[in-house]
């Protein structure tokens, strides 16, 4: 037991950053990356995500910090992305006030580094943006006694946009600068091929031309590949850059050593169009890769889109126009008509309607009146209101969306660690067959013809990629699970996205998951001995249920008030779980619960059994009234089933899975619910804490279940399910308990995930059939002679692009909702 406590306890002191990386090009560099950051003392898991760019890294904080991370992602050659940002101080008035404000900046979590200039009065940060924010250093700056507004306002998806932008711009013009040199190469190859000598000029056949025109792409269009292996092989590493830099660099060496010292060796052809043309189409490649890679994350960028830019406050009793970032919770925010609501809050004054379609998925506007919530990115339809900021920055609905997607796409799917251990040993592998190609071609195949050995060496080198292994899963997770968010479903991880795929069993809870969630009284049936005492009797039940926050509960109080019942307060009232409530009212003990409650103190039923059974069969829970030891009533009251829900359960069978209903009520109420939306399966009569008991028991049977229920009173059986969904709603999207959450309610939800998880394996299973088969293909083609260097060169560029392409393709994924 103390072992499990000191275990629970490091767990809690552990720390979670996720930083952003620039230069990995393939497989092998995102595994070196993790490896080096795995092996560092103090650092629980590390993943890296070649996809996204991203490592994910869970360390202790009393060994480990920020930039020690950083540092070693530096060291193994790679660029950690952190945000600068340059902020304008007031009301530091001496060197000490600056001094200061320097130094509570720099004991920031995630802060890099922070120098204030007190005679320009700026500060300008280093930060990781996955651990603090420009508005958290704003806050910590005034703690400090002191304000800070930003030069500079571009967010970080402004900055990565443009970094990836910039990226492509460069990329695009070495594609340009060594495809226009290459072209003369080219047309010298298919001169040669065809034997067109005669018909054109003897220059463009000259050695030395050929070499002024391949130099430049190999020294400057390649200087990339060069670079990237260089910082590779210093990590005692190899990537897919070794690769490109070993099979150019022999093409274009032999060609320099046969031009200035041919007649000496006696050779005379050269082969500069195999190193230009191979550098040329990787880059082309790698350029569409990146134009790919940047439409991968576009769910993102939409739901950032959302949020607006600015938002108009009250401050000092004046209305004033100020950055989003700059609201803060206790604001009052005025917005007017045909505007998005900036964050999110509670209407103070004024009334209008409100678009949640982004949210809910309801295409009727909602009504919003003092003291209703409202939500951030959500639109203000036709009046102007005022409302109190509730809450901000990171902590609004949108930016919990935003967060769990982001997880999401940065996260690993348990597929992807056969693609990880091929990936570690690929490149190294490679090269020795490579070596073996030279050496057999050279001893063997070709006796003595270097040229015919070495082309063939190339060949194994360039038509190797792992690349396409390394993207067949990171880009279909990322496609799937922004799809996914794009339709209200918030998938938190690579690893429930794959396994939901596997479900045969769903267990739906039937309060607020089949129903409403909103019961409404219907009957009250009185004992013959209460005959014409009926009011006297509602205004009881009323009192008793004053207290209880349970939805039936609400439903008997709500329609006491309606017929004007006193509702005071019982002089004795408790709770039991999953029975009832116990009450004393007027002096009388009043219980008022389930079958079981009375069963369990004694109460005779049998006098209203054929009024219980009618309700029952009519789909309506019958809740037991008894006065001083004997039955007064019986309550009906019915929860109404949601639109959406036989159609949901009606799919879910055709697609072959089980449907369980599991509820609290009796069994033939619950029978009577599940025949109206057509499940056959129902477990009833099952108390909240055994709920998890009955979903480990499906479990049991060999089933793969999901558990769908509303994120709170079936937390446990969530938990306990291989895949639990919560029914959420816009304003509530964190539901911990779950590993997918529906903000929008409709039970269609469930089936659409299941489809869409079904649809992304499918893809992630093309992905990495194609990159296996074209590497295991490719390779044994190449080492027995029958691939020119240019064409392999030419496939490895277009392999990566063919797995991101394919990934793309989830985007036209539309379920049926």
């Amino acid at each position: 037991m103390a072992a499990v406590e000191q275990s629970a306890a490091r767990l809690e002191e552990l720390k979670k950053i996720t930083v952003k990386i620039k230069g990995m090009t393939c497989a092998a560099c995102s595994s070196r990356v993790e490896k080096a950051l795995a092996k560092m003392p103090g650092v629980h898991t590390a993943v890296v995500n070649l996809a996204v760019e991203t490592a994910t890294v869970e360390y202790s904080p009393a060994r480990v910090t920020t930039e020690m991370v950083l540092d070693k992602i530096t060291e193994t050659g790679y660029q950690p992305v952190v945000e600068r940002a340059e902020l304008k101080i007031t009301g530091m008035s001496c060197a000490a006030c600056s001094a200061r404000v320097e130094k509570g900046l720099n004991k920031l979590p995630g802060m890099i580094r922070a120098a204030v200039n007190l005679a320009t009065e700026k500060a300008v940060v280093e930060f990781n943006p996955a651990e603090i924010s420009v508005q958290g250093i704003k806050k910590a700056v005034e703690k400090l006694g002191y304000r800070a507004v930003p030069v500079d306002d571009r967010g970080a998806v402004d900055s990565e946009r443009e970094e990836r932008e910039r990226e492509i711009r460069r990329q695009k013009f070495l594609v340009i600068f060594s495809g226009v040199l290459s072209a003369p190469l080219l047309f010298n190859m298919l001169v040669m091929v065809f034997n067109l000598h005669h018909y054109v000029p003897e220059f463009l056949m000259s050695n030395y031309f050929q070499f002024a025109l391949a130099t430049p792409i190999q020294l400057v269009a390649g200087a990339g590949f060069y670079k990237d292996a260089y910082i590779a092989l210093r990590g005692r590493s190899a990537n897919m850059s070794v690769l490109v830099v070993l099979g150019t660099s022999a093409a274009y060496i032999y060609s320099v050593i046969v031009t200035f010292f041919g007649h000496l060796i006696g050779m005379h052809e050269v082969y500069y169009e195999t190193s230009a043309i191979i550098i040329t189409l990787v880059l082309l490649g790698k350029t569409l890769e990146a134009l790919a890679k940047g439409r991968t994350s576009e769910a993102i960028k939409t739901l950032i889109g959302l949020q607006p830019k600015h938002a108009r406050v009250i401050r000092n009793g004046q209305e004033v126009e100020v950055l989003v970032e700059e609201v803060a919770p206790g604001d009052l925010v005025v917005v007017r008509p045909g505007e998005r609501i900036p964050v999110d809050g509670v209407v103070k004054e004024g009334y209008s309607t409100v678009d949640e379609s982004m949210l809910t998925g309801e295409s009727v506007p909602a009504d919003k009146k003092t003291g209703d919530e409202v939500t951030g990115a959500t639109i203000n339809k036709l009046g102007t209101f005022k409302f109190e900021a509730t809450r901000v920055g990171r902590d609004t609905a949108l930016a919990q969306i935003v967060k769990i997607v982001e997880e999401a796409q940065g996260s690993k799917a348990p597929i992807q660690r056969m693609a990880d251990i091929i990936s570690a040993y690929f490149v190294p592998v490679v090269i020795g067959v490579a070596l073996l190609t030279f050496l057999s071609w050279y001893f063997y195949g070709a006796p003595g013809d270097f040229t015919r050995a070495m082309l063939n060496f190339t060949a194994v080198l360039v038509i190797a990629c792992p690349c396409a292994l390394g993207l067949a899963t990171p880009t279909s997770i990322m496609v799937g699970t922004g799809r996914g968010a794009e339709y209200g479903i918030l998938i938190k991880g690579g690893e429930y996205l794959e396994r939901t795929h596997q479900i045969t069993a769903i267990v739906l809870d039937k309060t607020g998951t089949i129903t409403r969630g909103e019961p409404s009284f219907t009957d009250l049936v009185v004992a013959p001995e209460y005959q014409g005492r009926e009011d006297e009797l509602l205004e009881a039940a009323g009192r008793a249920e004053k207290n209880s926050e349970h939805p039936l509960a609400r439903a008997i109080v709500g329609y006491a008030g309606k017929k004007g019942a006193r509702l005071d307060d019982p002089q004795y009232f408790a709770a039991v779980p999953g029975h009832g409530v116990v009450a004393r009212i007027e002096g009388r003990k009043t219980l008022l619960g389930t079958r079981k409650m009375m069963k369990d103190n004694g109460i005779d039923i049998a006098g209203l059994a054929q009024d219980i059974e009618r309700l029952e069969e009519e789909g309506k829970t019958a809740m037991f009234m008894a006065m001083d030891g004997s039955l007064a009533a019986v309550i009906g009251v019915a929860d109404t089933i949601k639109d959406s829900s036989q159609e949901a359960v009606t799919r879910l069978k055709k697609m072959g899975i089980e449907v369980w209903m599991l509820t609290g009520d009796n069994r033939r109420t619950a029978a009577a619910i599940a025949r109206q939306v057509g499940i056959d399966n129902v477990l009833a009569e099952v108390l909240p804490e055994d709920k998890a008991g009955q979903v480990e028991k499906l479990r049991s049977q060999g089933k793969v279940v999901g558990m769908v229920g509303d994120g709170i009173n079936d937390a446990p059986a969530l938990v306990t399910a291989d895949i639990g969904f919560a029914i959420g709603t816009g304003a509530d999207v964190a539901i911990e308990a779950a590993d997918i959450t529906l903000i929008r309610g409709d039970l269609r939800g469930v089936p659409a995930a299941i489809s869409l998880s079904r649809a992304t394996i499918r893809n992630i299973k093309q992905n990495l059939f194609w990159a296996l088969f074209y590497n295991s293909v490719g390779i044994p083609v190449a080492a027995l002679g029958f691939l020119n260097p240019v064409l392999a060169g030419a496939a490895m560029a277009f392999s990566s692009v063919t797995v991101v392409s394919n990934a793309l393709r989830l985007r036209r994924f539309k379920p049926d909702m």
